[in-house]
């Protein structure tokens, strides 16, 4: 018994040690407890600095209206009435009686005044800001599932936007948005050799936007790869071409 409770003082640190560092190595270096926990997020669609959002668009109104205004001609006939013929006095006493002819004066007629059509120059006003989609992709599993469109937003500034729409794939540790030159379907080991980061994923399912910096060159960087940098794991990519 005293064998036991000697080797017992031993077995029972060491145990303890044991079961901390496993866990210390699933959960804090391996992520094992995002495993199985979905991140969901559903962001609105981006706002761009010209003040406008993705999901308040409308086709761009035509802003030149051509107002035509015409006057009637006018055509006002001034007729002067003939005049009429006083009845002649009474007849004198002793005098013939003397009638003079009557008088008649011709009616006169004024020429009818025209005033030509009017017509108001058509106005145009500022341009309207509109969001366009300038290429977009659909998510392919690579070591994970993966699903949804992938879509990149402008507004003719050079403010442009990622953005994830029916997204979804597993959970895992330290994913970060890339765009690279690999394609969705190319070596694995190629998606970080040339990339651009985005920063971390915000959510494994759902909706949400990331901004690209002005100078990156969407006809290189041409892929958008969910990337765990700490296994050097493609999770999920989607090539980008014109929409």
């Amino acid at each position: 018994m005293s064998w036991i409770r000697d080797n017992l003082k031993i077995v029972v640190p060491v145990t303890l040690v044991t079961l901390v560092g496993i866990g210390f190595l699933a959960f804090g270096v391996f992520g094992v407890q995002f495993l199985f926990i979905d991140d969901t997020v559903d962001e609105a669609a981006p706002v761009f600095d010209s003040g406008i959002a993705a999901n308040e668009l409308t086709p761009p109104a035509d802003s030149s209206i051509a107002v035509e205004t015409t006057v009637a001609e006018t055509t006002a006939p001034a007729t002067i009435a003939p005049a009429t013929t006083a009845a002649p006095p009474p007849p004198a006493a002793l005098a013939p009686q003397t009638t003079a002819p009557p008088t008649t004066v011709a009616p006169t007629t004024v020429p009818p005044t025209t005033v030509p059509a009017t017509t108001v120059p058509a106005t145009t006003g500022p341009p309207v800001a509109q969001i366009v989609t300038l290429v977009q992709g659909s998510f392919i599993p690579r070591d994970h599932r993966g699903e949804g469109t992938a879509l990149v937003l402008g507004d003719g500034s050079s403010q442009r936007f990622l953005r994830f729409e029916n997204f979804a794939t597993d959970n895992g540790p330290d994913l970060n948005v890339y765009l690279t030159t690999t394609d969705a379907a190319g070596e694995e080991s190629t998606f970080d050799d040339d990339f651009v980061d985005l920063g971390n994923l915000k959510g494994n399912i759902g909706e949400q936007n990331y901004e690209i910096p002005p100078d990156v060159d969407l006809s290189v960087y041409n892929t958008v790869v969910v990337w765990c940098v700490r296994f050097d794991s493609a999770f999920t990519a989607a090539d980008l071409a014109s929409a």
